[in-house]
Parts: C-alpha cells; sequence; structure tokens
C-alpha cells in the first residue's frame, strides 16, 4: 500500500483567487524530490476558518485515508490565523516536537519565528503538520539547514517516516540527498 498525502493550503485571499497560492505548489515540488517511495496526493485550498479547517483536516483522514496531511498558513498570531487551534480541535494526540523543531529551524533566519504556533498532532493513524506559509520557510523546516552536505540542523521531515511507522502507516522512504530519513536499528522494514 503506498502513503497517502493530503495537502492543505489555508488562506483566505488565495482561496478567493485574489492571489496564487505558493504552498501547494511548494509542497509538490519538496514532495517529487524528498520521497522515494509510491505516493498519491490530495490537495485542498481553503479559507481561515477553524470549522472549515477542521472539517477538511477530518475529511482527509477519515473519509480520504491520508496518513500524512501538511497544512501551510494560518500560524501566525493575527486574528484569522487559527490553523493551530483547528488542528488541536481534531487532534487524538499532540507532537510538540515537530513545532519546537519548526521555531528552532526558522529562528536561524528570522526573530519573528517566536510568533509562530505550528503545531504537530495524531488523529487515528494520520500524523497532522503545521507549517509555514512561505515556500522557502516550508524548506528549510522540512529538509533543516545544510553547511555543505553536513546537516547543522535536522529538518522536521527526517522524523516522519519513523514517526508513520509508529502509528501504523505505510512504510516511507527519502532520498538521502534531500532528507536523511532516521530510523533506529530495530526498525525493520516490512517484509524485510
Amino acid at each position: 500500500m503506498s502513503i497517502k498525502i493530503g495537502l492543505v493550503s489555508i488562506s483566505d485571499r488565495a482561496s478567493q483567487g485574489i492571489y496564487e497560492d505558493k504552498g501547494i505548489p511548494a509542497l509538490l515540488d519538496w514532495l517529487s524530490l524528498a520521497i522515494a517511495t509510491p505516493y498519491s496526493t490530495e490537495t485542498r485550498l481553503i479559507a481561515d476558518e477553524q470549522a472549515l479547517i477542521e472539517a477538511t483536516l477530518c475529511e482527509l483522514v477519515d473519509d480520504v485515508g491520508c496518513h500524512l496531511v501538511l497544512t501551510t498558513g494560518g500560524t501566525g498570531p493575527a486574528p484569522r490565523d487559527v490553523t493551530p487551534e483547528a488542528t488541536l480541535a481534531v487532534a487524538d494526540r499532540v507532537m510538540p516536537g515537530f513545532g519546537e523543531q519548526m521555531r528552532q529551524i526558522s529562528l536561524k533566519f528570522v526573530p519573528t519565528a517566536i510568533l509562530s504556533r505550528q503545531v504537530g498532532v495524531i488523529r487515528k493513524q494520520s500524523l497532522i503538520l503545521n507549517l509555514p506559509g512561505q515556500p522557502k520557510a516550508i524548506r528549510e523546516t522540512l529538509e533543516g539547514l545544510r553547511d555543505g552536505e553536513q546537516v547543522v540542523v535536522p529538518g522536521i521531515f527526517a522524523a516522519v517516516p519513523y514517526c508513520l511507522d509508529l502509528i501504523g502507516a505505510p512504510w516511507l522512504e527519502t532520498r538521502d540527498a534531500v532528507v536523511k530519513a532516521f530510523r533506529p536499528k530495530s526498525a525493520v522494514k516490512p517484509g524485510a
């Protein structure tokens, strides 16, 4: 079974066609470079409405069967930024390390990273992660920071495949040149 990934861009203006959404294209591009195993994607472009975000996350996990859902946008302190609240509302369990690591990476670039409220949660057998809204920041938080070939600060995606293993999702392989997935030696690939 291949992994199914939901991608949700949350923006009032992009969802109304006022400007072009850059979140989903950035995620699609990055995933095509980073993931080595077969996968499929489901995309949604929606407004900053908490009930709509909650319904979309539930639909992608409960009805579509996504194993991983990546959201982009709506994580700042502005009144319309309600992505974290919606994500927490549909969560079975909170995974605080993902948000902590995203802020650590972003702080290497901008002091306003502390204003970001991204969260990571588990709903059923799916991992839901709130990512930043800008394509450059999306790539940095997923991939991490490098000094040449050396990874200086690990990106959050290095932990995603093993997290998915632990919650019963399909096996996911990454391309080491983009992001090297970390699994303990005891993690055995199914069928191996």
